[in-house]
């Protein structure tokens, strides 16, 4: 009690406004309409605390997922998904029935169809069809499967990653990442369950709400672990503090911080607490994650990376060493695959085979590695962009510079491992690349089929928010069993 009577009077006048009769009231109707939008909000995870590994809603082939992210949209029409029509009508003008009603993010005018200038073969068993840009990845051909039917919704970037990733083309709702987390925990309690690594130029177009915990409790949101002598922002002592002094900082913050949750039964506050102690966890955790200096020569090589040099390759190398810890949702962004042909920084003459060069020897010796150490068949492994690519030149403001245009109507994706086919080709497209005609595979439905790999029914993995249930998949999606094992 504060022995001040003056202050005591000053209390109790406090303690009678409106906002904090609300926020303190134990027993009144404060109290009670509290109480109960925190158990219809889902304040606890199915299951347990976060952090802690949860069943999921039936045993899942996979039991962590790398999600290569391409950001910008590969051209599936160069890499996978070869047309020699096109090549027949290489710059000729394009049939005026796939412009009927059609809408472009820079085309303009009657554009002209644009043939690959490279040469596609065959590979593996499935006689899967490869584009010389990628002769690592054909290597392992056996081991993936090809999926040329996706179709999204949306053909600007930043929607169409919000899209991809979190099932809405605006911010604010929750990633893929988070929605995993939030339905089967992680295995290491000493790392965070959901990883962001990020290589190419910086962050995606829809930026760090890509990998936002939306409204779920922000303990499922991805940490970002950066290059350089501070992976993750604000987890180092600061200077003068050894590391008992922070441990009892912290314990005396958590005692504070549970006094007031006992108070006001805020769910955050129980994130906070837990965000803290995860920080100083990844003190130790981090460090020994990051050191790569028990790794193989040949690993590094197999990768084609450097243990002190950051991009693409020491990220997949990474990717295997968290999931190997049993982290459970990792996420690669690669920037720079926007191939509009304004200049050479952006065709697909120069700039995608830089792109190729940076990443296909990396996404091989992912699935190589995995395989070698027992690990894929409990890991999925997904590459693929936001969207497609067109079958037309772009040819924006009269560039002579070859690229193509956003394309929503098909785009290519590459899965492997945990519970998917192997050595397969699945969905077709038109003689131009223009729409699918076989196997459709709607954004929906791929993060439908995602959870259900893990174990998660895409329909019963809800949280109520501002008066309803919400999903991943909004009210769509069905899970997409070509591509299963």
């Amino acid at each position: 009690m504060n022995p001040d009577p003056q202050a005591r009077a000053m209390d109790a006048t406090r303690a009678q406004t409106r906002r904090h009769f609300f926020s303190d009231c134990r027993v009144g109707l404060g109290a009670v309409a509290l109480s109960t939008l925190l158990r219809r909000a889902g304040a606890n995870p199915p299951g347990g605390a976060p952090g802690t590994p949860r069943a999921g809603h039936f045993s899942g082939k996979a039991k962590s997922v790398i999600y290569l992210c391409m950001n910008g949209a590969p051209s599936q029409l160069d890499l996978f998904d070869d047309k020699p029509v096109l090549r027949r009508y290489n710059l000729q003008e394009c049939p005026a029935e796939s412009l009927q009603g059609e809408r472009f993010a820079f085309i303009r005018g009657t554009p002209k169809l644009l043939g690959s200038p490279y040469s596609f073969s065959r590979h593996g068993r499935g006689g899967a069809e490869i584009s010389e840009l990628l002769p690592h990845l054909a290597g392992v051909a056996d081991d993936i499967a090809i999926v040329k039917s996706l179709q999204t919704d949306h053909i600007n970037h930043a929607p169409a990653e919000l899209f991809i990733n979190t099932g809405f083309g605006r911010v604010g709702r929750p990633s893929i990442g988070s929605w995993v987390t939030y339905g089967l925990g992680s295995e290491n309690s000493d790392l965070p369950g959901f990883v962001v690594l990020l290589s190419g130029g910086g962050q995606p177009s829809g930026g760090c709400s890509c990998w936002s915990s939306g409204f779920l409790p922000t303990s499922y949101q991805g940490v970002q672990f950066r290059a350089g002598s501070e992976p993750v922002c604000y987890v180092n002592d600061p200077a003068g503090v050894d590391r008992p002094a922070r441990r009892r900082a912290l314990d005396a913050l958590r005692d504070l911080n549970a006094v007031r949750q006992r108070v006001v039964g805020d769910p955050e506050i129980g994130t906070r607490i837990a965000s803290f102690e995860m920080a100083y966890r990844m003190q130790s955790s981090v460090p020994e994650l990051l050191d790569l200096a028990g790794e193989p020569p040949e690993t590094l090589e197999m990768y084609g990376a450097h243990p002190d040099q950051p991009g693409f390759a020491r990220n997949c190398l990474m990717a295997r060493r968290l999931v190997q810890r049993g982290v459970r949702f990792v996420q690669l962004y690669h920037r720079g695959w926007d191939s509009h042909g304004t200049s050479d920084g952006d065709d697909i003459i120069t700039s995608l085979r830089r792109r190729c060069e940076e990443t296909d020897q990396a996404c091989a010796a992912l699935i190589t590695d995995l395989k070698r150490l027992g690990m894929l068949d409990s890991t999925l492994v997904i590459w693929g962009g936001e969207f497609g690519r067109t079958p037309m030149n772009e040819a924006r403001n009269g560039s002579t510079f070859l690229g193509r245009d956003h394309h929503a109507k098909a785009f290519t994706m590459w899965f492997a491992g945990a519970g998917v086919q192997r050595g397969v080709t699945i969905g077709e497209t038109d003689e131009l690349g223009y729409n699918v005609t076989r196997d459709v595979c709607h954004v929906h439905d791929l993060n439908a089929t995602i959870l259900h790999l893990l174990g998660l029914d895409h329909e019963r993995l809800t949280f109520r928010h501002e008066g309803r249930d919400f999903r991943l998949t909004d009210v769509h999606g069905k899970v997409f069993s070509p591509l299963l094992a």
